[in-house]
């Protein structure tokens, strides 16, 4: 089994998301690799020196199990504003 592989749930160790838990959803060349964290819920590029993995896989794709591991919230929508009435 791989450190840096795609489904890998890790801990990121630098950073503004220092101590959250982050899912790799692509690896890239040089010691990137794509992430998906707590801190923000935006895929992004980190580096893999930056990480500490945890001994947790699970499938990117599956957003039910993606938020359930890393405590993603579903936000709910905003109402439109309605155009005021001309009287």
């Amino acid at each position: 089994m791989a450190l840096i592989e795609v489904g890998r749930v890790c801990i990121k160790k630098y950073g503004r998301d220092a101590g959250s838990r982050a899912v790799i959803t692509q690896v890239q060349g040089k010691g990137m690799v794509m992430i998906v964290s707590e801190g923000r819920p935006k895929e992004r590029k980190c580096n893999s020196a930056h990480l500490e993995y945890l001994n947790e896989s699970i499938d990117p794709k599956n957003k039910d199990q993606l938020s359930k591991i890393i405590g993603i919230k579903e936000q709910p929508q905003r109402a439109k504003a309605q155009p005021a009435k001309a009287k």
